[in-house]
């Protein structure tokens, strides 16, 4: 299991995405891009134009941004995406 999180560190958003995941104890890669253009522009290319951070991928699968992530987790789906 694979789960990328591309965050800046004064976003609101990253923290609450880290949170939940460090709740349930998910080892994650953060891929800070403040100031790092290369690193954005990757970020745009993965997430199909998404330019806003959080992005968030689970086994390269793109899962969209902080309200994304809590979505799955309310649905109840978040755990099982998290372990295939």
């Amino acid at each position: 299991m694979a789960v990328d999180i591309y965050t800046k560190v004064t976003c609101f958003y990253c923290m609450r995405a880290k949170a939940l995941l460090a709740d349930l104890d998910v080892t994650f890669n953060e891929i800070k891009i403040d100031g790092d253009a290369a690193l954005r522009e990757k970020m745009i290319a993965r997430s199909n134009g998404a330019s806003t951070v959080p992005q968030i991928f689970i086994n390269d699968q793109h899962i969209g941004g902080c309200d994304d992530l809590f979505a799955l987790h309310a649905q109840g789906k978040l755990t099982s995406l998290i372990a295939s």
